[in-house]
C-alpha cells in the first residue's frame, strides 16, 4: 500500500525560523506531501511568511497538543509527521518515513535528532536523548513523531495538556507496538538549553518529568517550563 503523508507544524511566533524548515520540505510537498500548518495567535510575521509555502494554514487555540490535534482533523495523509518549527531536515526524510512505514508495517515512531548548537555537552545530550528514547519506547516532539492516522485517531490524538502531550501520546502508543526509531538524524534547535544554560536547562527538564510520572498538575509543570 501506498501512503499519503501529512506534516503538521504547530507554531507561535516562529517568523526567525519557520521559513527554512519550510523552503527544505517544498521538493516534498510538489512529489505530494501535504504541509499544514497551525498557529497559536502569533503576534509577529509568522503567518505571512508560511502562508505561499504550505497547503493548509490554521489558527486553533494556542498549546502544541490542541495545535497538532487541528492540524490533525483536517489533514489528509494517511501518515501524520508532527515537527516542531525549529526543526531542520533533510530532503529525503519525507520518503524515509513512507518507506520505514510500508517495509516494516510499522504504526509509528521518529527520528534519532541532533541538537544544532556546537558545544561539545551537546553532543552527549542527542546521545543520551536518542539512546533514552530507544530504550524506553518513548518519544517526545523535538524527535519528529510520525503515525498512521487510523492509529491516532483510535488513541484519541494528543491530550489537551499544556506540557508533556508527547510523552502522554506515547506512553499510550507504547501499549499497541513499540516506535520504529530511523537513525536519520533530524537537526533540533539548542536555544533553549542556550539562552536558559545547558544544564539547568537539563536539570529542569528531568524535575518536569519526574514530577509529571507521580502525578503534578501539568498547569503547574508548564509555568515551571516556560
Amino acid at each position: 500500500m501506498l501512503y499519503k503523508l501529512s506534516i503538521i507544524i504547530p507554531c507561535l511566533n516562529e517568523e526567525a525560523v519557520i521559513r527554512g524548515l519550510l523552503e527544505s520540505l517544498q521538493s516534498a510537498r510538489d512529489r505530494g506531501v501535504e504541509l499544514i500548518v497551525v498557529d497559536g495567535g502569533s503576534s509577529d510575521s509568522t503567518v505571512q511568511i508560511v502562508d505561499p509555502l504550505v497547503d493548509r494554514v490554521l489558527v486553533a487555540d494556542p498549546g502544541r497538543a490542541s495545535q497538532m490535534n487541528a492540524g490533525a482533523a483536517v489533514a489528509k495523509g494517511d501518515v501524520l509527521w508532527f515537527l516542531h518549527a525549529d526543526s531542520g531536515v533533510k530532503d529525503e526524510f519525507p520518503a524515509a518515513i513512507l518507506t520505514a512505514m510500508n517495509a516494516a508495517d510499522a504504526s509509528w515512531g521518529r527520528f534519532d535528532v541532533t541538537l544544532s548548537g556546537q558545544q561539545m555537552i551537546l553532543r552527549v545530550i542527542e546521545f543520551m536523548m536518542n539512546w533514552r528514547s530507544r530504550l524506553t519506547g518513548i518519544v517526545t516532539g523535538d524527535q519528529g513523531l510520525f503515525i498512521r492516522r487510523s492509529l491516532f485517531n483510535r488513541v484519541g490524538g494528543f491530550s489537551d495538556i499544556p506540557l508533556m502531550e508527547d510523552i502522554q501520546l506515547s506512553t499510550t502508543l507504547r501499549k499497541h507496538a513499540r516506535p520504529l526509531a530511523l537513525r536519520q538524524r533530524l537537526i533540533t534547535s539548542s536555544r533553549r538549553w542556550e539562552e536558559a544554560g545547558i544544564l539547568r536547562t537539563v536539570f529542569l527538564m528531568w524535575q518536569l518529568r519526574l514530577a509529571y510520572f507521580f502525578g503534578a498538575d501539568t498547569v503547574q509543570l508548564a509555568r515551571r517550563y516556560r
